[in-house]
Parts: structure tokens; C-alpha cells; sequence
């Protein structure tokens, strides 16, 4: 505001001088006129120990002054002289003005409101049966500043009707009319003020709060209906409590530091303070005594600016400060009026020609300010008079200015006036004006206003932030709110030390989001996308972070590839077994007509070898980039090659046991037909068996090439996915047939003496293969689906080996180095006609015994 810079140097020129010096500043709130408007002003405060030890109603002592209460009776003068001197709205009429010290007491409050209501000219006030005609010394009255006092005014001003119009109370009571007919008031409700504050906590994602009252009616309702609209929108409320008005009781500082304990241990950094300056004042005097933490306050209006508050030793202590204040209109020329009328009370010549005689008034309530005819510079507050040249007071100054010029505009409609007269009439009752007040619209330096059903005004809310400066805090605007929220982040610095989370954190009230913060690392999977983040931001699926990033990293593509150690060694492994197959084959066909290959089958063991090493060159379809012909083809190349090398060995077992343990009849018609075409016939079986479980494996549970985003923290597995269980074991249906009637005709099977044990051989070939694959199925299950082809390939490999060793090596060893031992006799347990009658048949052992050669016999196994 223009001049109000230099407001603290003009005072301090005038009223310096002054010390000592009676003023006469109380004479100037009052002036005669045409209609004269009441005044109750917080001119003073009580000394409340002072109050409690009352036992009589004598009169109550304001023993020290308030600055604020004179700036807002200074605008209640300085709106009456204007409209005075205005020809528009009341023409040729002139108002009057009577201000009274209210000293922020029920009790001194009743005196000038009965003085208000006396009758015009008498003093006094008659009882009568009807009012209507009663002419009351004052046509309305402007105040009181409080809610407290409101409610007792406003309920006796409304017997009378007398229109009330405050410039402060803001609870939400007051808005009752069968309560309250005649109250009016140029500030919104309270309700108004609760829900800004509950957009601002859904706004930071404050959740988890303190919420905290005055003990008196103002706190005690505003903390009511934050319970229900927080309630209604999930805010929960960790501690509601009451805190009590200023004393020097020992049980009320006991109350005040429970609540304080009770806060602390709710474990809250967010704390709604909706309270009367006084229990603030005496609630943060104690938090700071006692080492609260930092908390961000959330304060209501009656705090916000609080000289009181704001004035408190180490108040920056407390943390954050944020509220809302009702926006008004910056009246420029308040600060100059203010600096022209004390510098009037300090001139003799202008004291002389005021009316020195006390009025009737104040022989029964006593002088109007005291304390005003001996101010001096430091009577007046320095922090209020940096906050009035910071214009953090012009909303509490409007809304005074506003109230004087709301019942001259009801004046005016009541009187009819036209702007160069009002016509004359019988003088207004205070109720005629309340008529014309009801859903009233007015101007205020420019601003258009209107009073409600319920005698409230529509006004936008400044959300204001303290900022720290030595010796007392400023406001600052960072928001406003009109039905709807509007932030500047950018303008708002909380008590958390530097202001900044570090790389990768976000600011979060202790297990929940917020700005009023902890720091939180962002996890892994998420990120910090900007510095006024209050949650993380997860990545895309094609993406991933690690913990406290601040951007995310393209995943890249895992699958089982041939480089890998893992698949290294299981090639290794792989080169081992088909180098033993391939070279057993080949012996096995170098030595096709010997004693030894017709025993083991002759052209069906070398089929079986040429299958086993099919079944290991199928493990290379596992390791690469998975495709769709390669996810297909892998079950079907490996499984059916297998079938080809069971059925074979099958049946060996089955002439085995068909020799062993038949009658010979049925011995030799069995064995007639597990022989030349028709053991093919067999092996084509079992092979078009498995085929047909395959082909069904295909359709019914085709595996397909799958992209997994979440298996692993850092890349997307590509993989051949098994749809379920069942589709794994179909394949294995024929397989671990054949094995298990292989396992169960050779594993009670008596050897003959002198001849090759070939049942024990085929025992160990089949234990061999249920070991792996019933290994295989928990091993599947717990290992990384990035390793699963592995373990897949392992079994393969591991299964093709357990049956080459058991079965086919310990022959290659004989071939090799016990030639002499391949013989009818050893392995087909007959005369040489009967070998040569069998060669080629692909049978197995004859039903007679070896006799047995002359040098030592080894056991094959």
C-alpha cells in the first residue's frame, strides 16, 4: 500500500514525543449525526486471573491495550467520513459513530450493548409489550470481532432486530436466523474457511493428521465440522483435541502439555489448529519450550495474523504455517489516515476543540479507550505495524470498511434515496433497516457483495504461507481458493532442512503421501519424474529402475543363450554323450553278426542307438531365441526318438522274461512272435502311439513364445511357455509305459548260470531313467524360468546317458576287450546252430545253459 512504508517512522516522530503527553484519541470515537452507528471494538484486553477470582459484578479493568482493535476502529471512522463526504449515497444526511472497548469479554461487551439499546434521549432502557415504535439511541451496530462475543450479542441485538453486522465472527452458528435474525457479517462462514483447509490436505495427500480446537464455542464447533468433512473424505484424524485459553492455572498448563504429548504420540507432522489467538498462543508458546518437532499448522483465520502469535519468542521453531484469509481490497489511504488522526490527538489546538465533556455513556461504562490518550510507540506493536505496511491486516480492515458501508447502503434503500437526496421522512427504526438487509447487494470500493439467506457474504480465500524474517514472520501468498483450489508450489518452502529430497526420493508424510515430508526412496520398478513429485511414477513394462532413480531403462530381451556357462557345459555334456552313442552304434554295426548284437537285438539295437542319438541332438532346439517352430518342435523331437529307444529295450525285456519265467510252451510261442516283423511292429506301435499324445500335446496345449516383463527385476524373459502340467506329462505317457514294463519284466528275474546278465543291465537302464525324469519335476518347479530350458536339456542328456551306460557300455566293453567271451553259448545260451538259426532275428537269450568256457567268466555288469 502506498505510505504505509513509512507509517513506523511517522509514529515514531509523533508519538515519541509524546511520552507522557495525555492525547485525546478517545474523544475521537465519537461523532454526532443523522443516525449514529455502535462501535465494539477490541480496544483492550482483561487481565484474566483477575476475571476467575470475580464475586461480585463489579466492573471489569482493561489493563492493557490492543493496537488491532484501534486500527479496525480507525476504519469504521474513516468509512463513516467517507460516505460522509460522498453526495451519493446518503445525500444531506450525515452518520455518526459510537465506538466502545469490548476488551475481549463477554462482560464489558454487555455494557456498551446495553448503552446501545437505550432509549434515544433517555439513557435507559423501558419495558414495553411492543417495540415497534422503540427508537433505540443507535440505528445498528458494527462488531464485535469475535465469534465469542457475537454469540451473546447477536441473540440480544436479535430481540430487538437490530441489525448487527460483524467484521470477524466467523462461526458457522451464526448463520442460524431463527437464532440470529438480525446478524449479518462481511467475512464468510467458518464452514467456508474448514473446506478450503480439507481440499488443502487432499491436495498434498495429507491423510494422517492432528486436528486441535480452543476450548471455547469458536474452537469446539470449527473442530466438529472438520471431523465430518475430513471424515467424509477419508482424511483420518490420529488425535482430536481441545486446547485451553491462556492462564496461569496449573491445571490448564497441565492440559496444555498433555496435548502436546497426545500429538507427539499420534506420531503426525500435520496438525489443523482451528483456535482462538490466546489457546494458539499458549499451545505453540509450549512446543516451543518443549522441543516439539517441526509440524506444518494448518491455522485457522483467528491465529493466522495474530500479532499475539506471531510476536512469540523462536516462533520459526514451530515449522510450517499455512491458512486461509478472506481477500478484501487494499484500502491505499488507510495507512495516511491512521498517521493524520494520531497527529491530530497529539495537537493541543485540535484536542481544544473537541467536546471535552464526558457524555452520559461513560459515567455508567467508563472512558471509551483509556489506554488511547497515553500510547506511545511502544504501545503500538512492531510486528502489527510491519504486518499493516505488508498489508497482512487489509482483509481484517475491508471486511470493518465493508460492514459501516453494507448498513448505509440498507439506509439508503430504507430512505429511498436518490443520488442528490434522501427524502425526508419519520426517523428509521433499527428494524425497517433490517428489512432491506436480507439478500442485500452492495459495493465496497468497487468490490460487489451481497449478503445470503443466512446474512453471509461470497468472498475468494488467499491461501497465505508464513515466511521467516527476523522479528516476526510475513505472509505470503502461495494459493486461493473459491470453491476450487489453486497452488504455486514454486512459491512454497517447508521446514524440512534444504528443502529437497535427495536423487530419487519423493517428500511423504511418515507412511503416507505428502510434501509436508519425509523423504522416501522410490523403489525399484518406479522413479522421481520431477522435483514437485509427491509419489513415485512406476515405469512401463518394457521398462525398469533400480531403488531412488530418477528415469527408467529399456529392459533388454533374456533368453537361454548358447554362450551361456550353464549351456557350455550341458554342450559338453551333449558331445560326450553322442560321441558314445555314435561310437557304440558304430561297434554295434562293425560287429553286427557276432553272439553279442544278435543278443541285444541285432538291427533293433542298432535302431535304438541311432533313436538315443536323435534323443540327445534334440537338447540343441533348446538354447537360442525361441521361435514358434522351435517351441513346437521341442517336446515331439525329443520324446519320440526316446519311444524308438524304449521300445527296443522293451522288448528285450520281454524275451527276457518270456525265457525266464514262462512255461516253455507258451515261451516259445511268445517268442516266436517278439521276432522279425513283428518286434517292428511293436517299436511302429509305440512310435505311433507317442506321435498320436504328441500331435494331441500340439493341439490341445500348443506352447507359444512368450515375453515376460515381471520374472526378472532387470530384463524381459523370452521363453517357451508350458501352459500346464497335464501337457508336460502327456508326452511322457508312452515313455514311462514302457519303461516301467521294461523295469517290472526285468527286476524279479532270475539270472541262468554262465550267461550274460542282460536283465540286470536293463533293471539299471530303466532306474536310470525314472531317477532323472522324477528328479526333473521339483527341480522344474524351483528353478528361474530363465534356466528351465537348462534343466530340460540336463535331463535329456543325463537320461540318454544313465541308459547308454547301463545298458549298451558294459557290451562295448566286452567287444572290445573280452572278445573271447562273444559266443552262442555266453549270450544266446546255445549251440552254434542255434545261433546261426537266430541270426538276424533280433531275438534274445535261449532257454539252454552255457556250459561254460575253460578260462575264467567276467560279469558284463
Amino acid at each position: 500500500m502506498p505510505g504505509l512504508a513509512v507509517l513506523g517512522l511517522g509514529l515514531a516522530a509523533l508519538l515519541g514525543l509524546g511520552t507522557g503527553t495525555s492525547l485525546c484519541l478517545s474523544r475521537q470515537l465519537r461523532m454526532q449525526g443523522d443516525y449514529i452507528l455502535g462501535g465494539l471494538f477490541p480496544l483492550g484486553l482483561a487481565e484474566e486471573a483477575g476475571l476467575r477470582h470475580r464475586t461480585r459484578p463489579s466492573g471489569i479493568v482493561c489493563t492493557r491495550f490492543s493496537s488491532l482493535g484501534l486500527f479496525l476502529a480507525m476504519a469504521m471512522k474513516m468509512a463513516v467520513e467517507e460516505i460522509n463526504n460522498s453526495s451519493t449515497l446518503l445525500p444531506g444526511l450525515y452518520l455518526g459513530y459510537d465506538l466502545f472497548d469490548t476488551c475481549s469479554e463477554p462482560m464489558a461487551t454487555m455494557k456498551p450493548s446495553l448503552t446501545f439499546l437505550a432509549e434515544a434521549g433517555n439513557g435507559s432502557i423501558a419495558a414495553y409489550c411492543n417495540y415497534t415504535q422503540y427508537q433505540p439511541r443507535v440505528l445498528a451496530v458494527i462488531g464485535p470481532h469475535s465469534s465469542e462475543l457475537a454469540l451473546i450479542t447477536g441473540k440480544f441485538f436479535s430481540f430487538f432486530l437490530m441489525p448487527q453486522v460483524s467484521y470477524g465472527a466467523s462461526m458457522d452458528r451464526l448463520s442460524n436466523r431463527e437464532t440470529f435474525p438480525s446478524f449479518f457479517r462481511t467475512v464468510p462462514s467458518d464452514r467456508v474457511q474448514l473446506e478450503a483447509m480439507v481440499k488443502l490436505l487432499q491436495k498434498f495427500e495429507w491423510n494422517w493428521v492432528a486436528a486441535l480446537g480452543s476450548d471455547d464455542e469458536y474452537g469446539r464447533e470449527g473442530l466438529s465440522i472438520f471431523s465430518g468433512l475430513a471424515n467424509a473424505q477419508n482424511i483420518c484424524i490420529a488425535h482430536e483435541g481441545l486446547v485451553p485459553l491462556l492462564s496461569a492455572d496449573a491445571l490448564q498448563l497441565g492440559k496444555v502439555l498433555d496435548v502436546l504429548h497426545q500429538v507427539n504420540q499420534s506420531n503426525v507432522q500435520v496438525v489443523v489448529l482451528f483456535a482462538s489467538s490466546q489457546a494458539a498462543h499458549a499451545l505453540l508458546n509450549y512446543s516451543i519450550h518443549h522441543s516439539l518437532s517441526p509440524k506444518v499448522w494448518v491455522a485457522s483465520e483467528a491465529w493466522l495474523t495474530s500479532d499475539l502469535v506471531m510476536t512469540l519468542p523462536g516462533i520459526a521453531q514451530v515449522g510450517t504455517v499455512l491458512g486461509f484469509l478472506q481477500r478484501g481490497v487494499q484500502l491505499s489511504e488507510f495507512s495516511q489516515y491512521v498517521e493524520t488522526h494520531l497527529a491530530l490527538a497529539s495537537d493541543p489546538a485540535f484536542c481544544a476543540s473537541l467536546d471535552d465533556k464526558p457524555d452520559l455513556e461513560e459515567h455508567v461504562v467508563g472512558p471509551r479507550c483509556p489506554h488511547c490518550d497515553h500510547i506511545t510507540l511502544q504501545n503500538l506493536s512492531t510486528g502489527l505495524l510491519q504486518n499493516l505496511s505488508a498489508g497482512q491486516l487489509h482483509h481484517q480492515i475491508f471486511a470493518t470498511y465493508a460492514a459501516v458501508h453494507s448498513v448505509a447502503q440498507a439506509l439508503h434503500n430504507t430512505l429511498r434515496c436518490s443520488p442528490t437526496s434522501c427524502p425526508t421522512q419519520e426517523p428509521v427504526r433499527p428494524w425497517q433497516l433490517l428489512e432491506n438487509m436480507y439478500n442485500m447487494s452492495f459495493r465496497a470500493r468497487g468490490l460487489a457483495l451481497q449478503f445470503d439467506a443466512s446474512g453471509n457474504v461470497d468472498m475468494e480465500y488467499d491461501l497465505k504461507m508464513w515466511v521467516w524474517q527476523r522479528p516476526t514472520p510475513r505472509l505470503r501468498t502461495v494459493g486461493t481458493f473459491n470453491g476450487s483450489l489453486w497452488l504455486q508450489p514454486s512459491l512454497m518452502h517447508w521446514h524440512t532442512p534444504g528443502n529437497q529430497c535427495e536423487e530419487g526420493q519423493v517428500r511423504r508424510v511418515k507412511g503416507f503421501h505428502s510434501c509436508c515430508y519425509d523423504c522416501v526412496d522410490c523403489k525399484a520398478g518406479s522413479f522421481r519424474q520431477s522435483l514437485d513429485d509427491f509419489v513415485c511414477t512406476s515405469c512401463g513394462q518394457d521398462q525398469w529402475s533400480p531403488e531412488r532413480s530418477t528415469r527408467c531403462f529399456p529392459r533388454r530381451p533374456r533368453f537361454l543363450a548358447w554362450g551361456e556357462p550353464a549351456v557350455l557345459l550341458l554342450l559338453l555334456l551333449l558331445s560326450l554323450a553322442l560321441s558314445l552313442t555314435l561310437a557304440t552304434l558304430g561297434l554295434f554295426i562293425l560287429h553286427r553278426h557276432s553272439p553279442l548284437v544278435q543278443a541285444s537285438g541285432g538291427p533293433l539295437a542298432c535302431f535304438g542307438l541311432a533313436c538315443l542319438g536323435l534323443v540327445c541332438l534334440s537338447v540343441l532346439l533348446f538354447p537360442g531365441w525361441p521361435s514358434p517352430a522351435t517351441c513346437l518342435a521341442q517336446q515331439p523331437l525329443a520324446h519320440l526318438p526316446l519311444t524308438g529307444c524304449l521300445s527296443t529295450l522293451f522288448l528285450q525285456a520281454a524275451n527276457t522274461f518270456v525265457e525266464s519265467e514262462l512255461p516253455p510252451s507258451w515261451a516259445t510261442w511268445l517268442h516266436g512272435h517278439l521276432q522279425g516283423p513283428w518286434a517292428w511292429l511293436v517299436v511302429l506301435l509305440a512310435i505311433l502311439m507317442e506321435a498320436v499324445l504328441c500331435a494331441w500335446y500340439l493341439v490341445a496345449f500348443p506352447p507359444e513364445v512368450v515375453t515376460d516383463w515381471t520374472v526378472l527385476p532387470t530384463e524381459a524373459l523370452v521363453h517357451c511357455h508350458m501352459r500346464s502340467w497335464v501337457s508336460l506329462g502327456l508326452v511322457h505317457i508312452t515313455n514311462a509305459s514302457l519303461a516301467f514294463l521294461c523295469f517290472l519284466g526285468t527286476f524279479l528275474v532270475q539270472s541262468q548260470p554262465g550267461r550274460y546278465n542282460q536283465a540286470r543291465g536293463l533293471t539299471f537302464a530303466m532306474l536310470a531313467y525314472f531317477i532323472t525324469w522324477v528328479s526333473f519335476v521339483p527341480l522344474l518347479t524351483n528353478v528361474q524360468v530363465v534356466y528351465q530350458p537348462a534343466v530340460q536339456m540336463g535331463a535329456i542328456l543325463l537320461c540318454a546317458l544313465g541308459i547308454l551306460a547301463a545298458f549298451h557300455l558294459p557290451k562295448c566293453y566286452l567287444l572290445l576287450w573280452w572278445p573271447r567271451l562273444n559266443t552262442p553259448e555266453f549270450f544266446l545260451g546255445a549251440g552254434s546252430r542255434d545261433a546261426r538259426d537266430r541270426g538276424g532275428s533280433g531275438s534274445g537269450e535261449g532257454p539252454q545253459r552255457n556250459e561254460g568256457p575253460s578260462t575264467p567268466q567276467p560279469d558284463a555288469q
